[in-house]
């Protein structure tokens, strides 16, 4: 064996990662899919600061290890090519030298990474908390209709700014930060603001991930065409998976069956073209439509260094 390192490196190495996160993917194990990272790179949310801190390791030409953050920065993640967990001491021993630890560092691990998980613990590391983040097995049929006077929005007719505001209601950011007003603000920076969320809208429209699949997302309008209910879609055929992400509804439309009704369309549209199962989340309501069990997640966290 040939084992190399490198720091990750957005310009050269966002292919390189699909790819990589792609064909090691397991169902329900070993960690993360091929868009978790993507889309989180060209999220808003995500500080994009520390980037160079995420680490590749290869064995010659091959990539084996891919050790990065998401959000917060002190979230660790890792993935490991079968047959290389002998890297995983190594790439924890990286991760808590070299990657964020503002406040307490945790390793987010997975089924399938229980040897990373010894570590941890060898490391002073404890279990925070856990949980199970939800697959709909596409053997199984899902049939939520859409309720009476709602309506599908073509992608030809999409208004960025209707889903900005649907994204604001629909992850509660009017909650701690307000009303989505001054959207048309000219200056965006800072705080997240409505209009840094619209602009953001804006920017992915204008320049989407590469390997992000839009013309899959399902968007529901009311009967005035505001819009109540967004689901995104990732559709990664060499894995046959419909990766869901995200998905909201805005307040007042809550609990009438839109984001079931959303997520049923995923399935009527992508089953054909192969897909085998969809992902969701760890909120009850998945498994009351009846998504089976999927990841499981594990928090393993440390105290800052002394």
């Amino acid at each position: 064996m040939n084992i190399t390192t490198k720091q990750f490196d957005r310009d050269t190495d966002l292919d390189l990662v699909w790819n990589f996160l792609a064909e090691i993917y397991e169902r329900g194990k070993g960690g993360v899919a091929a868009p978790f990272f993507e889309y989180a790179l060209y999220s808003s949310w995500m500080d994009k600061s520390r980037l160079s801190l995420d680490r590749l390791w290869f064995d010659g030409g091959k990539t084996v290890g891919f050790v990065f953050h998401e959000a917060p920065v002190t979230d660790i993640y890792f993935k490991v090519r079968p047959g290389y967990e002998f890297l995983a001491e190594e790439m924890a021993d990286y991760a808590m030298e070299h990657m964020p630890d503002g406040g307490e560092q945790q390793f987010m691990l997975f089924n399938g990474q229980e040897y990373i998980m010894e570590i941890a613990k060898q490391k002073g590391f404890t279990l925070r908390y856990d949980y199970e983040d939800r697959i709909f097995d596409f053997s199984n049929e899902l049939n939520r209709e859409l309720p009476a006077g709602f309506r599908f929005v073509s992608r030809e007719e999409l208004d960025p700014l209707k889903l900005a505001k649907c994204c604001w209601y629909g992850f509660d950011h009017h909650l701690d930060k307000g009303e989505f007003v001054n959207w048309d603000a000219e200056e965006a920076s800072g705080d997240w603001t409505p209009a840094a969320s619209y602009q953001g809208i804006l920017e992915e429209i204008r320049n989407p991930p590469p390997h992000s699949t839009y013309e899959y997302q399902i968007v529901i309008a009311d009967a005035q065409g505001e819009y109540a209910c967004f689901s995104g879609m990732w559709w990664v055929k060499e894995n046959s998976l419909a990766y869901m992400e995200p998905l909201c509804t805005v307040p007042q439309y809550r609990r009438m069956g839109l984001a079931a009704a959303a997520l049923t369309e995923h399935y009527r549209r992508l089953k054909p073209l192969g897909a085998t199962h969809m992902t969701g989340g760890g909120d009850p309501f998945y498994e009351k439509i009846g998504y089976g069990n999927g990841n499981h997640w594990y928090c393993y966290a440390r105290h800052p260094r002394q």
